[in-house]
């Protein structure tokens, strides 16, 4: 076992620094309309690691002369292993007895977050951070551990050989400066406004900069050098320093949305700066910020904040598919963070404190007397459990499909695919102005039977079909318009469809002003907005800037139950229909709650009859209006 340095200061304030990253992250998750730039409580984490470990390093290349590697392997894969281990065995457990859904691509998830390379694993799946919507991964949070352990493994090395090659600190200090930058130029020039930033959001490439800068740190501001009486003025500048990096970092956190490029130009780095700043100042014992952040409940939560950002996840997953969350967010918000802190202390007495003492040599010795206990004593009891969880988990992994889509599923996929390319069919060949079903006074023609036929089948009058054959309509948004585009089209012939999966209203804007400047906005136009996430009022006038005054605007509210953002989705919808005097609110929610037999099993995307009753609220209130 390896040796206490000496000398080595454990710094208090780095707890307190902990919490306000995990709060930020756990918020972000729970709370995204509120906690708009939570996310950003990982790099504060990469740089309180980066600097935490280059500062054993130093100490210990001071004080030896040399580094342990395989100690410090050991010693990282004693704290960080077994909670791990935990999560992913107790989480697949779980989906295999009571969410089989999630069962698909459990093998490959479980075993690249076992070997450290699940962010590269979920880049090359086409996994996304930011997809908060159907089938979400309880293990999508694992990339920034993989990450983070991708740096224990290399950085010892590196740290050797700069040692041995270079020697001159400054010299070595410029040069991670330097790696850091390249990171942060490469997540800017790997960036696409417009796509899904998952892959610099997840890189180790270009994440890596909040580490080294706060490896960088440690060189020039050794914990263990800095003197604890420095005078009245330096003291003040410390803590006034300390207290502006913390207030720019806490509106980063509530202002800075991850949909933002500025975020990916530089604005990520920034916050690491902020970071290095805070860490900094938090370090030196002569400021008072190591005093400030030191308290009861800090200290409680960041001892146990790896715990609590590894079960959050899995916990959130799992408590909002059994529970209609969007009723009650708050009350369910409160549930959600007892639950993780619950989840977190439990393996914080019984997993991660256990064996971060345990002596991994007596392992077999220790399972044996397990085995031999007494059948009713603690110890027997546990190995029992501990064993029936863990072979529940490795039959969840080994009958785990991959990329499997089930029927359910395949139906869904099959109608928005064909609705899409029919609707892509209808721009490039718009019908012709057919007359023919209707006689002068616009009454449908008896001799047509299709009026009829698309008037019973929607619920609507002769009058509605008549109507709706002559009104030109831009319908766009999601893929919830996509799953009930094709009986649109069928009332109105004239419809252009514009729908894309995943779609979200920041979208709008950009995309709309190409339909504008191409001139397909007809003085119609439908948005179906809101399925994939929350946007704010500021949000939604930036679309109506695009639109302006001149169209008639009818906007569907949503309905998706398994997420928090709906009600406050519908709100701002609601609001919007009484701000603006050419919008119009078409209640597809108050229409369908009622309803879940109009649902594919997500209960978003209208089924085959859920979609005839769709159609048939739009066309009612589009032509009431219209």
């Amino acid at each position: 076992m390896g040796k206490r340095l000496k000398h080595s200061r454990y710094i208090t304030g780095f707890d307190g620094i902990r919490t306000l990253a995990v709060i930020g992250v756990i918020l972000y998750h729970l709370m995204p309309g509120q906690m708009r730039g939570g996310y950003l409580g990982v790099p504060v984490f990469f740089v309180v690691s980066g600097y935490l470990i280059t500062d054993l390093l130093i100490q210990e290349w001071r004080q030896t002369g040399r580094i342990d590697i395989k100690q410090f392997y050991y010693r990282r894969m004693k704290r960080l292993y077994p909670a791990l281990v935990a999560m992913l065995v107790g989480a697949s457990a779980y989906i295999t007895l009571f969410q089989r859904n999630l069962l698909n691509n459990l093998r490959g998830n479980v075993i690249s977050s076992l070997f450290y390379v699940n962010n590269w694993w979920q880049i090359n799946h086409g996994m996304s951070y930011f997809d908060r919507f159907s089938g979400e991964s309880p293990f999508t949070h694992i990339w920034s551990l993989a990450v983070e352990t991708q740096n224990y493994i290399l950085w010892p090395i590196i740290f050797v050989l700069l040692m041995k090659l270079v020697k001159n600190k400054g010299k070595v200090f410029l040069g991670i400066v330097g790696a850091a930058f390249f990171s942060a130029i490469l997540m800017a020039v790997l960036f696409v406004p417009g796509q899904d930033p998952t892959r610099v959001y997840y890189g180790t490439d270009t994440r890596l900069f909040s580490i080294l800068l706060g490896g960088a740190l440690a060189f020039i501001w050794p914990s263990t050098r800095l003197k604890a009486k420095i005078p009245p003025q330096a003291k003040r500048i410390l803590n006034g320093i300390g207290l502006g990096s913390l207030l720019l970092l806490v509106l980063a956190f509530l202002f800075l949305r991850d949909d933002l490029s500025f975020v990916y130009y530089g604005g990520m780095f920034l916050v690491s700066l902020l970071s290095v700043i805070l860490v900094a100042i938090t370090a030196h014992p002569g400021a008072s910020w190591n005093r400030w952040l030191t308290n009861p409940v800090f200290t409680w939560v960041g001892k146990r904040s790896y715990g609590i950002y590894l079960y959050q996840f899995p916990v959130m997953i799992f408590y909002e598919a059994k529970v209609n969350v969007a009723n009650h967010t708050f009350l369910h918000t409160i549930m959600e963070v007892i639950l993780i802190l619950f989840v977190t202390e439990l393996s914080y007495r019984y997993i991660e404190n256990p064996l971060r003492s345990f002596n991994y040599r007596k392992t077999f010795a220790t399972l044996k007397q397990s085995f031999s206990a007494p059948i009713k004593s603690r110890r027997k009891i546990g190995f029992i459990f501990s064993s029936l969880i863990t072979l529940i988990a490795v039959v969840g992994v080994i009958i785990a499909p991959t990329n499997r889509v089930d029927a359910n599923q395949q139906a869904l996929q099959k109608q928005i695919e064909q609705n899409k390319q029919a609707s892509k069919k209808t721009e490039e060949q718009p019908p012709e102005n057919d007359s023919s079903g209707t006689d002068q006074s616009g009454e449908a023609n008896s001799s047509s039977e299709e009026p009829e036929s698309l008037a019973d089948k929607y619920d609507l009058t002769n009058r509605d079909i008549t109507k709706a054959k002559n009104l030109k309509v831009t319908a766009f948004g999601d893929s919830v318009l996509l799953a009930g585009s094709k009986g649109l089209t069928e009332i109105f012939p004239k419809m252009v469809v514009d729908g894309e999966v995943g779609r979200q209203l920041k979208d709008g804007p950009a995309l709309l002003q190409t339909l504008k400047d191409k001139g397909e906005l007809h003085d119609t136009i439908l948005l179906s907005l809101g399925t994939n996430g929350a946007f704010s009022k500021d949000d939604f006038a930036q679309v109506m800037n695009v639109l302006g005054d001149k169209h008639q605007v009818f906007i569907i509210n949503t309905h998706v139950p398994t997420r928090r953002w709906q009600n406050d989705v519908n709100a701002t919808l609601e609001a919007a229909s009484k701000e603006y005097k050419n919008v119009h609110l078409i209640d597809w929610y108050g229409f369908s709650n009622e309803h879940p037999d109009w649902f594919y099993d997500d209960q978003v995307h209208p089924n085959d009859v859920g979609s005839i009753h769709y159609c048939h609220l739009i066309a009612k209130e589009i032509l009431k209006g219209a």
